[in-house]
């Protein structure tokens, strides 16, 4: 296969969205443990050294340029093959099955990964462009200073409205996730029946946990669980 095919044929760009797919579950893990040390309850103190940790390493760095890559890519052929599908259905069939065809996740992952998009650009806004770009409070632990960016999750996070769409980003994620963790594996070969049902429930206990942790995150905020 040519590097052409990887992204124009149908067998390429289902590998390229599985293997960009597996990447980007990987980095909601390394996300999600981050995030995660807010719950120290020591005033955010390791949360942001554990988030200057990771902006200031140079590896994490490239691989955050690699990453706005691949989310580029998966976007992009993610389109593509959902155009390519409605278009090769053609005409409904005359009965419905619902949902013993298949789940209706599955049927949308397209308007799933739209929304999942749609709060990735509010997540930017609200902190990757200002600790990158615009600015952040500052604080000072052992004479260093950080960017205070649990002061900047409360204030985010004391608005409701802020709240509710995270927690319904959260949602469409998991959902999106329950088809697209296991349709990653299988767009790589990983076909055998053994693996099948592992990764089958590996990928809807990923699909829940995960996105329940980010979910509670602005939850924990607004409530003040956290200080």
């Amino acid at each position: 296969m040519t590097w052409k095919q990887v992204f124009t044929s149908s067998v390429g760009r289902k590998l390229t969205m599985g293997l960009t797919g597996i990447f980007l579950i990987l980095f909601l893990v390394v996300h999600a443990g981050l995030n995660a040390c807010i719950w120290a309850n020591d005033g955010g103190v390791m949360f942001n050294k554990a988030a200057h940790f990771m902006g200031a390493t140079i590896v994490i760095r490239i691989l955050e340029i690699g990453l706005f890559v691949f989310i580029f890519i998966h976007i992009i052929q993610g389109l593509i093959l959902e155009a390519s599908n409605r278009s090769k259905r053609g005409t409904p069939y005359a009965v419905n099955y619902g949902n013993r065809g298949s789940k209706w996740y599955s049927r949308s992952m397209g308007l799933l990964g739209t929304l999942v998009l749609l709060f990735l650009i509010l997540h930017w806004i609200h902190f990757w462009i200002p600790s990158r770009f615009t600015g952040t409070p500052e604080v000072t632990y052992d004479n260093k200073t950080y960017h205070d960016l649990f002061t900047l999750m409360k204030e985010i996070f004391a608005e409701l409205w802020v709240v509710i769409v995270y927690v319904l980003g959260c949602i469409s994620l998991g959902y999106h996730l329950a088809h697209g963790f296991q349709s990653a594996f299988r767009s790589l070969g990983v076909h055998n029946k053994k693996y099948n049902n592992m990764l089958t429930s590996l990928g809807y206990g990923f699909a829940v946990i995960v996105p329940l942790a980010f979910a509670m995150m602005p939850v924990s905020m607004y409530l003040g669980w956290v200080s």
